[in-house]
């Protein structure tokens, strides 16, 4: 079905944002890599649960994991560690708007990766609503000159390599996916989400305990708003992998900019608001972006 890669991208970039609202308040209380680890923690059951529902609805068996989605999977799962450590390390010296567009370089960084590592072409079109997109980014989540937020560095380059580590999971996990032998593009993204989940709980849990056991004990003691971040961060990932199997990185994570926007509505209420002149031209690039995106 045409366009549904997008309507995952969309779907999972809503759910991305509310699981990283979730992962800075839980960063307060439980630092940057016990934050992180609930993502996959409390993520796990439900790559789980997901897997047990497609295996049967799909009718097909679970596929044999080869040497290739292996390897994959497990740089992927591990890059993905490190971008969401970054990711709340940024936010915690930046505010969440402006630590997602730091991030959300991501896109460029992607296009390169998958063109080097999996031979996804970049035509202009596509080089051009990646930059296009990427500078609206920019220019709606720059600070105001009155917000007292002025540049440093040490943000800025956490954000930035928060967003190289996203896109070598990401092309990590779409080259897991397409490793998998199995027809069902369903089949392929959850067993994939759900061993990378798996990968990630492991190793996490088993840095804490030897590293900081007093934080896993505090991780389990949040369990309520632990379980809903866990949740939104499976399920995002699920519409992610979605995505992945059916087109390329550089076109999902390029889509995927509009959470720009879903995190403007979630932390500055930007729709109510009158806009800055420099926010409204943003807006306009992002839109203009997505729209040559979505018409290549």
């Amino acid at each position: 079905m045409p366009g549904l890669w997008a309507v995952f991208t969309v779907i999972a970039a809503a759910g991305q944002v509310m699981r990283n609202a979730m992962q800075k308040e839980l960063t307060v209380t439980l630092g940057t890599v016990g934050a992180t680890h609930v993502r996959f923690l409390f993520g796990l059951p439900f790559g789980l649960l997901f897997l047990a529902i497609v295996l049967p609805a799909t009718g097909r068996p679970f596929p044999v994991l080869n040497s290739a989605m292996l390897t994959w999977t497990l740089v992927a799962a591990l890059a993905q560690i490190g971008a969401t450590a970054l990711l709340l390390a940024a936010m915690a010296e930046r505010s969440f708007v402006v630590t997602t567009a730091y991030a959300k370089t991501e896109p460029v960084q992607v296009a390169l990766f998958g063109l080097v590592f999996l031979g996804d072409r970049v035509t202009p079109g596509l080089a051009a609503a990646i930059l296009i997109a990427t500078a609206g980014v920019l220019l709606v989540s720059w600070p105001r000159s009155n917000a007292q937020e002025a540049f440093t560095w040490r943000p800025a380059l956490l954000g930035i390599a928060s967003g190289g580590m996203f896109a070598i999971a990401a092309i990590g996990f779409r080259g897991g996916i397409r490793a998998l032998d199995t027809p069902s593009f369903i089949v392929a993204a959850t067993v994939t989400l759900a061993l990378g989940l798996f990968i990630q709980t492991v190793v996490l849990t088993f840095y804490l305990l030897i590293a900081d056991r007093p934080v896993l004990v505090s991780i389990f003691r949040a369990w309520r708003p632990s379980l809903f971040a866990g949740f939104m961060g499976a399920f995002a990932s699920q519409m992610w992998f979605l995505a992945f199997a059916i087109e390329t990185a550089a076109k999902v994570r390029t889509l995927a900019l509009i959470e720009i926007l879903f995190a403007q509505i979630l932390t500055r209420n930007l729709f109510k608001q009158r806009l800055a002149s420099r926010e409204a031209i943003g807006v306009g690039l992002i839109v203009a972006g997505v729209v040559l995106l979505l018409n290549l």
